[in-house]
């Protein structure tokens, strides 16, 4: 075939509609275009409409002509429909997909085959890129060029996706829960077969089997905004009726906390709760000869503001809730009222917090309260309204969910109405830690202290402190031990007389004697084991032993618990 040669006085600006041209009509050498060729131009390159230092340049289409459109052979095709003036092809059409895929990175042919080498024949227009093959010295004109070479551009590798922290991987063997409009609902009830060595927490102590059902609910709101949380626990225990028929109760805990958020940086919490229970068997508040145990109902609710001013937060709250008994009835079938113990409490918290560092935020609170009862003495002739206070200082922690949760320490102090009662008080701790040690171990820390009301004459109240240790290790995803223990004390300020005889009596109007605190001190172990069968059905076990030691010997008591059962979840 015949070929066309060009002098070499052609301008290098014509370099690549040499090259086309060439390529078009089957013959020549194709120069590889280089931007290093001297006086050449990119004529794809957009084109400053005014001079360079316009601080506002326009961009206008280039006014150069074209390169030559070289015959749809192997790689090259003619451009799409749509095409722009920069040469990107907005079509998206499967032909120029499978173009642009195929040369992205790869040069062209031009730019690939070296002068002197033969031309490869296309063999369709999917076949493979032509690798860039290095070219000869150039000479004359172009002597001091470096021949051009496509960039290298690699694959597109993707970051390695972050390691999740173990507390935030799902639990395969968690509920699934119950979809009902915008709430999840959590049910689940737990079936328990138990033997308490001394269920009624005496020195002579009596063996009694025990049955429990205990029923729950939990239930959350999926709202883009604001959230309500629903959680609901009851249980009631059935003893063998030869052995305890007294102990037989029933018991209740729930609470609804709900949460209004106004602006970004302020919200409205609101909360109610209920309690249902009993005393313990060898309460000193309880009279002798109970036929039943009497149960008591405390429930209430409580309104906040809270406002973030940046890191700093500033929430105030208020609370009010009523605590009334039922009647004890007695084994010789009288009635006691037990009106006197009813009493309502209001109060107010203000508490302050500073976001020292993401996931730790130290916190100052501050509370005060008022008790006033139905009745202005009790039995014993005592006026038992008081007033109270505390103080706490302590912080929250969410440390890459390895340590969560918040601990605080402080006082508590009541003073009663009455000048014989005085008042109690002490240091005080609160708070719940929970420390993910690794995949397999958790350590949790519960600290708890409250003040409460108590029947025995001249004593003021009950200051009750408790702590406790849980450890739990995972055999396996479904099989989960846990080893528990806790301490705690009750003190009865001023609560006894010592005589001369050694025995412990209340304090009375007149009495004398060496006035004494009663202190009981409690003690507990517990070994327990859960095996997951799915997420729908688990079973439980549990061995314990509880301890109590007091300065008055007659309320000196051991017990052991064993406990089977099964837990049903949804």
């Amino acid at each position: 075939m015949q070929r066309f040669r060009f002098p070499s006085i052609v301008a290098p600006r014509r370099a690549g509609l040499v090259a086309a041209a060439c390529l078009s009509l089957g013959g020549g050498h194709a120069l590889a275009q280089t931007a290093a060729m001297p006086g050449y131009v990119d004529p794809l390159a957009p084109q400053l409409q005014t001079d360079t230092r316009n601080p506002a340049p326009r961009f206008q289409r280039s006014s150069r002509p074209p390169l030559a459109q070289a015959p749809a052979v192997g790689v090259f095709a003619p451009p799409a429909s749509g095409a722009g003036t920069t040469g990107f092809d907005s079509t998206n059409s499967r032909k120029t997909r499978s173009r642009r895929a195929t040369t992205a990175g790869t040069p062209t042919r031009a730019q690939a085959i070296a002068p002197g080498q033969p031309q490869p024949q296309a063999e369709s227009p999917y076949q493979k890129p032509i690798p860039a093959l290095p070219a000869p010295a150039a000479t004359g004109a172009y002597a001091q060029a470096t021949p051009w070479q496509p960039p290298e551009v690699g694959p597109i590798r993707r970051p390695l996706p972050k390691r999740k922290a173990q507390a935030a991987v799902d639990d395969p063997y968690a509920p699934l829960g119950i979809r009902a409009g915008a709430f999840d609902l959590f049910p689940a009830v737990e079936l328990m077969a138990a033997y308490n060595t001394n269920p009624q927490q005496s020195q002579s102590p009596q063996g009694a089997s025990v049955y429990t059902v205990a029923p729950e609910l939990r239930a959350q709101s999926n709202w883009s905004r604001h959230q309500l949380k629903v959680d609901l626990r009851g249980s009631y225990s059935i003893y063998n009726p030869d052995q305890s028929p007294t102990l037989n109760r029933p018991n209740f805990n729930g609470r609804v906390d709900g949460r209004i958020d106004v602006s970004r940086d302020t919200r409205i919490d609101l909360n109610t709760r209920a309690l249902v229970s009993t005393d313990n068997p060898n309460s000193p508040n309880l009279p002798a000869d109970l036929a039943t145990l009497p149960l008591f109902i405390t429930f209430g609710g409580g309104a906040g503001v809270s406002h973030s001013f940046n890191r700093f937060e500033l929430s105030v709250k208020g609370d009010a809730q009523r605590t009334a008994y039922q009647n004890s009835e007695l084994t010789n079938g009288q009635t006691v009222s037990n009106a006197d113990r009813n009493y309502d409490q209001y109060g107010g918290v203000l508490r302050g917090s500073y976001e020292l560092t993401p996931g730790m935020k130290p916190f100052l609170e501050v509370g005060a309260d008022t008790r006033i009862h139905d009745l202005y003495t009790d039995s014993s002739g005592y006026h038992r309204d008081s007033n109270g206070g505390y103080g706490t200082v302590g912080s929250t922690f969410e440390i890459t969910r390895i340590l969560t949760g918040d601990i605080a320490a402080g006082y508590m102090q009541r003073d009663y109405v009455d000048p014989r009662l005085g008042s109690i008080g002490g240091a005080i701790g609160n708070g719940s830690l929970i420390w993910t040690a690794d995949a397999l171990n958790t350590v949790k820390l519960t600290v708890a202290s409250t003040i409460s009301e108590t029947t025995i004459p001249g004593v003021p109240g009950e200051l009750s402190r408790d702590i406790g240790l849980q450890f739990d290790h995972a055999f396996r995803r479904w099989l989960i031990g846990s080893v528990k223990a806790g301490f705690g004390t009750d003190v009865y300020k001023n609560g006894a007389v010592e005589t001369s005889g050694g025995t412990i009596c209340v304090c009375t109007p007149g009495a004398t004697g060496t006035v004494t605190d009663r202190v009981d001190k409690r003690y507990y172990v517990a070994l327990d084991m859960t095996y997951k069968l799915n997420p729908m059905m688990q079973l439980k076990g549990e061995l314990r032993q509880d301890w109590l030691r007091s300065n008055v010997t007659s309320a000196d008591y051991d017990a052991t618990t064993v406990l089977l059962g099964m837990r049903l979840q949804r």
